[in-house]
């Protein structure tokens, strides 16, 4: 089988999340996507995130509708940095015979070659890149043939779904709205535990 990797803090998951994640299925013609929220992610600041079990059920509603896609609470439950490295070993161990692919989207993709083993990472799994800006496909083409001396690189050609997990913060912060960003339960789940709000 195929077996996607999706990594990230997930804060909130929203539908540019789960675009990327239908279009590398379709696109890359994987099996089963397992979507991997971080506890301590090694590029963006924990400062802001919502406890873990938070974004782990707004994830588990936002992927429901989907008997493809699976959600892991691996890096939640370790106490270290969580690097794709050991989150990648851990689905090794897990599917010792099937494929396994590492999903990210086009920004991760540009400063690929400064995370933590990222050459044992691209030896290990198939790189699958989908953009989230307009306009990047040729420089993502340019760092995917820099970096394929390490391992095979995939990049969709799917127009991207631009949504930032920050601008959804400040909505709900100044109370905009928001919801169009957001699967319906997500947004009933943000709203009944008065999540993200700048009075907490």
């Amino acid at each position: 089988m195929k077996i996607g990797i999706y990594g990230g803090s997930f804060n909130p998951v929203h539908n540019g999340h789960i675009h990327l994640a239908e279009t590398a299925m379709k696109d890359f013609g994987l099996d089963y996507i397992f979507f991997v929220p971080s506890r301590i992610s090694p590029h963006k600041s924990s400062d802001e995130y919502i406890s873990g079990a938070d974004r782990l059920e707004m994830l588990k509603l936002a992927c429901c509708g989907n008997k493809k896609f699976h959600v892991s609470d691996y890096e939640l439950k370790s106490d270290r940095t969580s690097y794709s490295i050991y989150t990648i070993e851990h689905f090794r161990r897990k599917f010792p015979h099937d494929r396994l692919f590492l999903l990210i989207g086009s920004d991760m993709l540009m400063s690929f070659d400064t995370w933590y083993c990222f050459e044992k990472i691209l030896s290990d799994v198939t790189l699958c890149v989908v953009s989230r800006n307009e306009g990047d496909l040729d420089t993502l083409q340019k760092k995917a043939l820099e970096l394929s001396v390490y391992g095979e690189i995939l990049i969709s050609f799917a127009p991207p779904k631009v949504i930032s997990s920050t601008e959804i913060r400040k909505k709900l912060c100044e109370n905009s709205d928001f919801s169009c960003y957001l699967d319906k339960n997500v947004v009933k789940y943000i709203m009944s535990k008065k999540l993200y709000s700048c009075d907490n």
